[in-house]
Parts: structure tokens; sequence; C-alpha cells
């Protein structure tokens, strides 16, 4: 099950506070994660049975960037949480930040 990501689309996070939001979508549909449960909908039902496993408790900082360069898809944490990011079983890294120019 995955779910369709759109510029500008608004996830949150089934087992926790984190909420995120698509800067850049994926090539298509992705099994997105936080917390190692599918994410929902802004807005749609959240599971009340759910629990953060902890093998994806890494926390997700507000303000970063997720990236997955196989997919394209690219991430904004609007919402910070206990829960990781993840596509299915792998985690999603922090995008890199770009280095800044030389002031020479």
């Amino acid at each position: 099950m995955g779910v369709e990501t759109k510029s500008g689309a608004r996830f949150r996070s089934a087992v926790d506070q984190t909420e995120i939001i698509v800067v850049r979508p994926a090539s298509g549909a992705i099994d997105l994660r936080c917390g190692g449960h599918p994410v929902v909908a802004i807005g749609a039902e959240v599971p009340g049975d759910l629990t953060l496993d902890p093998a994806f408790a890494g926390g997700t900082p507000l303000g970063k960037r997720f990236a997955d360069a196989d997919s394209g898809l690219e991430l904004l944490c609007t919402k910070g949480g206990e829960g990781a990011l993840s596509i299915g079983e792998t985690p999603l890294p922090l995008k890199d930040a770009k280095p800044l120019p030389s002031s020479d």
C-alpha cells in the first residue's frame, strides 16, 4: 500500500505529532512511513491502536528536509516528533545542505 505524493501534499504520523509537507513528489506511489507505520493525510482519521516502533524512533526534527534519491521524493518537516521517516523499512535520510559559495 502506498501513497501518491503531490507537491504541497501534507501528511502526519499515525503514532506521534510529526507532520510533513511534500516539497518534491516521488516518481510513483511509495510506502511512506513515520515511526514504523504508514503516514496519513492531514485531516484523515488516525488509527488509535498503533504505537511507535522502537526501530523507527530516531525522531524527525522541525524544519529539516528529507530526501530519497531513488524516488526523487523530498519532504519538509513542519512539526517535529519522535518517529523517524522511512520508505518501507528504509530510513529516509536528511537532505544534505548545499555548500555556500566561496567569498574569496
